[in-house]
């Protein structure tokens, strides 16, 4: 399939195709750097504890050989002399053993992190198919481990050997030293011997941790359809989204259209705008604005107004500016304190009117709005002055 071929798969991985792997157990992880992790813990740990353990065995082997005659041929006797120092042998070498285990679970754990995943224990029979498995004998990935292989064997055993020839005239030399320096020589030339083979698998580990990186990212990309369909899955089909904003919009104006009836007083355009207004002494440090719209649900809110008596005023620079520079629930800005007041004060007015009659409050015509709020100004004194500049 072109979509399955490596030429396709130009994209890097994203963040939810490498959680969707690490969920599936798949991680980088590098052999060569847990097996030279373990041997370093455990040739370092052999090397802290060789003074105790070599006492503790040197005890054990002479107390174990120390025996009469008569008890080598009894069975029983040389079973209960091993059982007895068994606990010993194992006091010795549970230090070594244990440390060992701990850098074999965490030295793996270095490249990739933790990970306990129940899917790895599912079998899987598709790892059965000999074709696929056949495929995967010639694939790029088994020729690049098998030159790993090849040039490990290669680079391991040269210094090896390079270790240990330079090493001969030591160790011929062990024959003519007494039992304790020989072992001591020996044992130097043993530490001096691993250190050099194991330095070597330093320098593979370090060559191997970086292909792992890399080969784990190119078994993770993707081709640019898989990425637009992971997009499209993570933030949701357009359409969709557009029906859920649609719908919020409604709600939110539904809501709006709630607050029209308890306004004090609407202010209009007349007919572009509308910006319903209302203030609660005591309860509000400013007249709030709770409806405003423009053209279809500047009409709505008209209506709306007529229909529940809210007092409408025709004061276009006060609605443009209310509307161009609140939301709804905010407070109106500072600037339109003045004008605002005048409005209310109208409002409050009429309704004394209403109820105690008398005579008619006149509605306010020169209200105070300062130019640089009111757009139709701004745009009309910008407009001037690119005509001066010209």
């Amino acid at each position: 399939m072109a979509d399955d071929s490596d030429m396709e798969r130009t994209e890097p991985a994203t963040s939810k195709r490498i959680e969707r792997a690490r969920e599936q157990g798949d991680v980088p992880r590098s052999r060569e750097m847990a097996t030279c992790m373990v041997l370093l813990i455990g040739g370092c740990c052999v090397w802290m504890f060789s003074g105790p353990l070599v006492t503790s065995l040197d005890r054990i082997m002479v107390a174990t050989f120390t025996f009469e005659r008569a008890a080598a041929y009894d069975p029983v006797v040389l079973f209960n002399m091993l059982s007895a120092h068994f606990i010993d042998i194992a006091i010795a070498i549970i230090p070594i053993a244990f440390l060992m285990t701990l850098a074999a679970i965490a030295s793996p754990l270095i490249l990739g992190g933790w990970l306990f995943n129940t899917e790895s224990l599912i079998p899987k029979f598709s790892k059965l198919n000999p074709a696929k498995g056949f495929t995967n004998m010639f694939s790029i990935n088994s020729l690049a481990e098998l030159l790993k292989a090849v040039l490990k064997t290669l680079l391991v055993g040269t210094v090896a050997w390079l270790a240990i020839k330079s090493q001969i005239d030591a160790v011929m030399g062990l024959g003519v030293e007494s039992l304790k320096t020989s072992s001591q020589h020996s044992a130097h030339l043993l530490w001096i011997s691993f250190v050099i083979i194991v330095s070597s698998l330093i320098f593979i580990a370090i060559l191997d941790v970086p292909y792992q990186i890399w080969n784990y990212g190119k078994k993770l990309r993707m081709t640019r359809e898989e990425v637009k369909k992971e997009h499209k899955e993570a933030e949701g089909d357009p359409h969709i989204k557009g029906k859920i904003r649609a719908m919020q919009r409604a709600m939110a104006r539904r809501r709006m259209m709630a607050e029209v009836p308890t306004a004090d007083v609407v202010v209009t355009n007349p007919t572009h705008y509308a910006v319903a207004l209302k203030y609660a002494e005591g309860k509000m440090g400013a007249p709030k604005v709770v409806a405003k719209g423009a053209d279809d649900i500047a009409a709505k809110i008209r209506e709306l107004a007529r229909e529940h008596k809210v007092p409408l005023l025709e004061a276009p620079p006060l609605a443009r500016a209310l509307h161009t520079h609140t939301e709804i629930g905010d407070e109106i800005p500072e600037a339109l304190y003045t004008a605002v007041a005048e409005v209310l004060a109208y409002v409050f007015q009429l309704r004394t009117y209403g109820q105690f009659g008398g005579h008619r409050p006149t509605e306010p015509t020169e209200l105070q709005v300062p130019k640089e709020l009111d757009p139709a100004t701004a745009t009309k004194s910008r407009a001037a002055q690119r005509r001066t500049m010209q």
